[in-house]
């Protein structure tokens, strides 16, 4: 679908007719349907597919709001065979990079992924794939753009379209909020990117509008295709837990086969349910994140190539599977947000047959789920140490995220989150990340190396091998030294390192990255700062609370949960489902409120006996809390104290309850 005007202008400045024309360049012109038959072999597209990539081939940036398993990937996919450049694509998930690269090889498509898992010769052979034309389509995590050797091999590549997958990740009040998504709009701008694709499943009209505006994309081109999917049958019932494992059990065995997700909140419980389940006769496996990758890939295998087989699962698992013939969705435990369970059922019945969603709710894991929410947010007086750090700095500067981590006591995301508000309230403004020190093992000797240059290449290269020194197996180069000794700009040392890899002379490694960051003004006010800080962390807190009362709300089938759902995502159904509990007449339920109970004397006597050994730890109600229902945190892992016998013993009395009574202890001292 073209533009109104004969021509729109691209994000970076270049004139971009409809049919895709930019300076110097042109799309060929091929029917977009031709392409979806010859090269992904199927005959139509799915609702809005179209629609987007129209908007893309005419030059327009756009948003793609289709719910789990509507097709996003096909939207930056078959463009990027068409537009003449490269189409970056940026996920946080790995699997699903790696699936989507195997999938597509297997259609004779050449696509490459930058990440992690990979070993230094394969992260080379995609780059030089991608630099050479051979590969056109090329999958990063967000974290790679903090790597400058990265930045600076691609800094010349000719970005056609700029996708980025999960953008509901960039709101600071949605429900997964990453800082380092807060930067991608800029990077998409440094990078002279033509054309941006924001994806998601699961954007609220306010988050929906949040992305449009951090990507410049007008209304108009925001597409948003139907939430509901007439085929979920969404199921709640509400139990005593007791109760709930011979319900899920007796469910499983009763109905009629087909494969299954069973979803918990922590990984000690998947091992155990799936252990019950396997007792009672059910072909059920664990899934978790704190399993090894071997055992996490067999158990994925095993579930892609089973009819039947139930996975026990936490969120980790799911994301990037291609299985559209999941038949039930089972929530063990309670999700943490509407936008989550979207994102769980929606791995259902992709296929277009019956499938079933079922919540077994049991009231008490409520409070482990607050207590998820309070165990992020820090002390005010940690809050207080960060600003009066970052007061203290030069104008510009460069930190570690993890010693800023702690040296605060402040967990790693929380802490980025903070500097995140810092920049959007103008006190800081990012500049490019760098590593501080690179690691090079020689493949071959400095003599063969400089006999390859002349002149000042070589006197400037002799002098950066000069800056080595000798670690046992590897070469450290200090990268703040070693530009003091040469008087040379870093990128022209970064980009020598990033040559002697190329010709492969090296092999590199880098380490301590430091983030950079410039104050436009210094920080006045500093208590005002970190009062402001930490209100919108307490709001942030409230905000998750809030969103468990809305699963809640959910789960006691009040209403029809189908049209509920599609609400919370600006969506109005016209009539009721007619399938889920509340429309075939089974609810609402009643959820009783959770028994309540104090800490106990044991718990009592233990922080009694830590507040004095460790005053420093224990000095706040809040640091007791953490302490007592579980919740690390730098100084209490630092110290071991997440050892201690006592360490997590209120794991199940809410969090709040906790607050009040070691709040009185303190008072009383």
């Amino acid at each position: 679908m073209g533009s109104k005007n004969s021509e729109v202008r691209g994000i970076n400045g270049r004139t971009i007719a409809d049919d895709g024309t930019t300076s110097g360049s042109a799309w060929g012109g091929e029917d977009p349907s031709a392409v979806l038959r010859r090269s992904f072999g199927m005959e139509s597209f799915h609702p809005g597919q179209r629609e987007v990539i129209d908007r893309l081939l005419a030059g327009r940036s756009a948003v793609a709001v289709f719910p789990t398993g509507g097709g996003k990937s096909l939207c930056y996919q078959l463009p990027s065979l068409l537009l003449p450049g490269t189409t970056i694509v940026i996920s946080p998930l790995i699997s699903l990079m790696k699936d989507q690269c195997d999938a597509l090889a297997r259609r004779g498509i050449a696509a490459v992924r930058l990440d992690s898992s990979l070993t230094p010769q394969q992260f080379h052979t995609s780059l030089a794939q991608i630099r050479s034309g051979e590969a056109k389509l090329l999958y990063v995590a967000p974290e790679r753009f903090f790597n400058e050797r990265f930045r600076a091999s691609i800094g010349d590549l000719r970005v056609s379209l700029f996708a980025v997958d999960e953008a509901h990740c960039i709101s600071r009040w949605g429900h997964n909020f990453r800082p380092d998504y807060l930067k991608l709009a800029e990077l998409s701008r440094e990078l002279g990117a033509e054309r941006v694709l924001a994806l998601t499943a699961t954007a609220t009209p306010p988050v929906l509008q949040e992305i449009r505006e951090a990507f410049g994309i007008v209304e108009e081109d925001a597409i948003r295709t139907r939430f509901f999917r007439p085929n979920l049958q969404l199921r709640s019932r509400v139990l005593d837990v007791s109760a709930r494992d011979r319900e899920l059990i007796e469910s499983i065995r009763l109905r009629p086969p087909g494969p299954s997700i069973v979803y918990v909140s922590l990984q000690k419980t998947a091992e155990a349910v799936a252990e019950a389940l396997a007792g009672a006769g059910v072909a059920a496996r664990a899934y978790h994140a704190g399993m090894e990758t071997d055992a996490r890939d067999e158990v994925q295998q095993w579930f892609l190539d089973s009819d039947s087989g139930v996975v026990v699962a936490t969120i980790a698992f799911g994301m990037g599977i291609d299985k559209p013939n999941i038949r039930y969705i089972d929530h063990y435990n309670p999700p943490a947000s509407l936008e989550a369970y979207a994102q769980e059922i929606g791995r259902a019945g992709r296929d277009g047959a019956d499938s079933v969603c079922q919540i077994w709710l049991v009231p008490e894991d409520r409070v482990v789920l607050e207590n998820f929410s309070y165990g992020d947010t820090p002390t005010r007086q940690a809050v207080g140490r960060l600003v009066d750090l970052i007061a203290g700095q030069a104008e510009t500067f460069y930190i570690s995220h993890y010693q800023l981590s702690a040296e605060t006591d402040i967990r790693m995301l929380v802490a980025r989150t903070l500097l995140a508000y810092l920049e959007l309230d103008g006190h800081l403004a990012g500049i490019a990340p760098r590593y501080n020190t690179y690691k090079l093992k020689p493949l071959a000797t400095s003599r063969h190396i400089l006999s390859h240059f002349e002149g000042e290449p070589r006197d400037f290269l002799a002098g950066l091998l000069g800056c080595l020194t000798k670690g046992r197996t590897w070469f450290l180069l200090n990268m703040v030294t070693a530009g003091r000794r040469l008087g040379c700009e870093r990128q022209r040392m970064v980009k020598a390192v990033e040559h002697l890899v190329q010709r492969g002379w090296v092999e590199v490694q880098a380490a301590d990255l430091v983030h950079g960051y410039r104050k436009p003004a210094p920080l006045v006010d500093l208590k005002l700062i970190g009062d402001r800080l930490y209100e919108r962390l307490m709001d942030r807190e409230q905000a998750e609370i809030a969103r468990l009362d809305d699963v809640f709300d959910l789960a006691g089938a009040g209403g029809c949960l189908a049209a509920r759902l599609s609400s919370h995502f600006g969506e109005r159904l016209q009539q009721a489902c007619g399938r889920c509990t509340s429309c075939v007449g089974e609810g609402p339920w009643e959820i009783p409120a959770i028994a309540g109970r104090g800490i106990g004397h044991s718990a009592r006597t233990a922080i009694e006996r830590l507040i004095q050994r460790y005053p420093d730890h224990f000095a706040d109600a809040r640091s007791r809390a953490r302490f007592l229902c579980g919740l690390s945190g730098p100084a209490f892992t630092r110290a071991k104290l997440t050892r201690d016998p006592h360490f997590g013993i209120c794991d199940r009395v809410p969090f709040s309850r906790v607050l009040e009574e070691v709040r009185t202890l303190g008072s009383q001292r």
